[in-house]
């Protein structure tokens, strides 16, 4: 279902999605910052999603001294990235992409087997898109335990 694989140095797929604080937004108005960590997640409020967040979110201050933006995108809705944020004191924005449109273009829906039961759903992966929308980096497959030390060394290598 997702054959269209992505490369460092491709166009990051534009995007319009709903946001956790009922917003619209899209990958455009980051142009001209830094950089932008997209990462995908599968679930709010799962053990390695909520590390992953808070992991980011314990960075915060880093970014946002680096001019780098944080998104995090999943198939869960507004009222649960809500609740996802409030609950963690994100404070980035989490975007629903209800029918995985966005997860599709970038190449992480894919088919997932969980104690023998396959499944369609998101992949754990990061971009990290450079100020111009072009992709500077991807980590497939993303393990959370030390994910974000990885995300810092690439951006502050800029």
């Amino acid at each position: 279902m997702t054959d269209n694989l992505l490369s460092v140095g491709d166009e990051a797929p534009a995007f319009d999605l709903p946001t956790s604080d009922d917003c619209s937004m899209s990958l455009s108005q980051f142009r001209g910052k830094q950089g932008v960590v997209l990462y995908f997640y599968p679930k709010d409020d799962t053990p390695g999603c909520t590390q992953e967040a808070c992991d980011l979110r314990d960075q915060w201050s880093q970014f946002q001294k680096l001019n780098v933006a944080v998104l995090g995108v999943s198939m869960d809705t507004v009222l649960s990235h809500k609740k996802f944020v409030d609950k963690f004191t994100l404070p980035f924005p989490l975007l629903y992409d209800e029918a995985g449109g966005v997860s599709k273009r970038y190449g992480v829906y894919k088919e997932k087997s969980l104690y023998g039961r396959k499944f369609w759903g998101i992949e754990r992966t990061t971009f990290i898109i450079g100020k111009e929308g072009i992709i500077q980096r991807i980590f497939p497959k993303v393990k959370v335990a030390g994910h974000v030390a990885q995300i810092m060394a690439e951006i502050t290598g800029w």
